[in-house]
């Protein structure tokens, strides 16, 4: 359900989020003008603070996946009696992009636009100067709550062309560990909290007949997102600009001391037979059908692991999440994230209730209800312990809300880079080549992408 878009990210630079990992889905809604389904909860204490007075048409763009509709209606409903004068249009749907993308060229586009799903492109629509540059406004935005929407947000806006902002990122994701909370407690193994852990732990379970690690070997990026990526930004001593110096393709960055040490710890893994040799012939629904049963203690993997194997997930399986097992005792925990994004078109002809809408938006009780309704996370930081939100969406937030964790920025390789990236870390898992040829690879590549 997530991989398409998944794939098609890191073939062609589209932002996950992906990310987010929910484009595929078979929901048929697609909505016109104003929704008359109510609102179930009042979703902000007083929204007429900062959005009394909007008037005329309002549009809005959002594709309708597997996160469904319901939190979009909900919302707009609550935004609409905040402002009973502005006429919503919604345009949604599973083909939305698709079908807007005349309005698109012919610079008729809505107000605002969720960027995910087949077909969406948000550094392209960047590059052909779609979106409102939206950085001064982000700087001092507030939502309707009071609280600056910087402060509040678990990913920051990605930046373009130097230090602009275009887009908000909406719904956040990470890539991680993930195991069976159940399964570790009926064998008294101890849930890692660094690399030293990690592998008392994993030669643990290998001892006791279970492969300790197992992946999807046929897309390499999810033990790149889950392990090797974090494990570089632990190694760089939590500093996440080794993975932008690796996206604008610096010369060194492929081969420095993090990277080398990371490849070191990732070789301990391979050495000790600690990965589970099939997993090269895996896809991402085999590998993930294995792990839940028992056939692994471990995989790497993203947040919607829980939702997309719903149907398959034995009773009794208790989803556990870990965002990084790299670091050393005591250093923080690293995040590496996918997003989907929000923004607002360059020729919006109603820019002021669009800027409005993203501060009615971004509240901690909006994300709250997304992740009731979506069982996935609002790139807002919220308390969701009392929440009807999953377990594992509760674990990932406590994470996320931690000052003991570091977010690393949304970023996306050069394509050739990543192809490269992906096939020689497939080859490391099973020891067809060395970390030193692993960096030669991706050096070489990097140099080419420059030319």
């Amino acid at each position: 359900m997530k991989l398409k878009t998944l794939l098609l990210c890191s073939v062609i630079c589209i932002l996950l989020t992906t990310v987010a990992c929910g484009n595929n889905a078979t929901n048929t809604n697609v909505k016109g003008t104003n929704t008359d389904k109510p609102a179930t909860t009042d979703t902000n204490k007083d929204p007429e603070a900062t959005t009394t007075g909007l008037k005329g048409d309002f549009e809005i763009q959002y594709f309708v996946g597997g996160y469904g509709d319901a939190w979009w209606l909900e919302v707009i409903e609550g935004f609409k009696k905040a402002n009973p004068d502005l006429n919503i249009i919604q345009s949604a749907g599973p083909k939305i992009n698709e079908q807007m993308q005349p309005r698109w060229i012919s610079n008729d586009p809505p107000d605002v636009i969720y960027i995910d799903g087949a077909g969406s492109n948000e550094r392209q629509m960047v590059v052909d100067d779609q979106l409102m540059d939206i950085t001064s406004f982000l700087d001092t935005a507030v939502n309707v709550d009071g609280e600056k929407i910087k402060d509040i947000l678990i990913s920051q806006p990605s930046v373009f062309n130097g230090d602009k902002n275009y887009n908000l990122p909406l719904v956040f994701g990470s890539w991680g560990m993930f195991y069976d909370k159940a399964l570790f407690t009926k064998n008294n193994w101890a849930v890692p909290t660094n690399w030293d852990e990690f592998i008392a732990v994993s030669e643990q379970i290998k001892a006791s007949g279970m492969p300790a690690l197992l992946h999807t070997g046929v897309y390499p990026y999810y033990i790149n997102g889950g392990l090797i990526d974090s494990a570089m930004v632990a190694a760089n001593g939590g500093d996440t600009s080794i993975l932008t110096s690796q996206v604008n393709l610096e010369e060194g960055s492929f081969s420095n001391d993090a990277v080398k040490k990371a490849l070191a710890q990732f070789m301990q893994l391979v050495d000790k037979g600690l990965i589970d040799p099939g997993s090269v012939a895996l896809n991402h629904t085999e590998s993930q059908a294995q792990w839940l049963q028992h056939k692994a203690a471990f995989i790497p993997n993203g947040l919607w692991l829980e939702n997309e194997m719903k149907n398959d997930t034995p009773e009794g399986f208790d989803f556990g999440f870990i965002p990084s097992v790299a670091q050393a005792a005591g250093e923080n925990n690293i995040v590496i994230p996918y997003t989907a994004t929000i923004a607002i078109a360059k020729d919006a002809k109603n820019p002021e209730a669009a800027k409005a809408f993203l501060q009615y938006a971004f509240t901690k009780q909006n994300a709250l209800r997304w992740a009731e309704l979506t069982g996935a996370i609002m790139n807002v930081k919220a308390d969701l312990s009392n929440s009807s939100a999953s377990g594992v969406v509760k674990d990932a937030m406590n994470f996320f809300n931690a000052d003991t964790t570091v977010v690393a920025p949304v970023t996306i390789l050069n394509a050739d880079v990543e192809k490269v990236k992906q096939d020689s870390t497939l080859a490391l898992s099973i020891g067809k080549i060395t970390p030193e040829e692993w960096m030669t690879r991706l050096e070489e590549a990097a140099a080419k992408a420059r030319k």
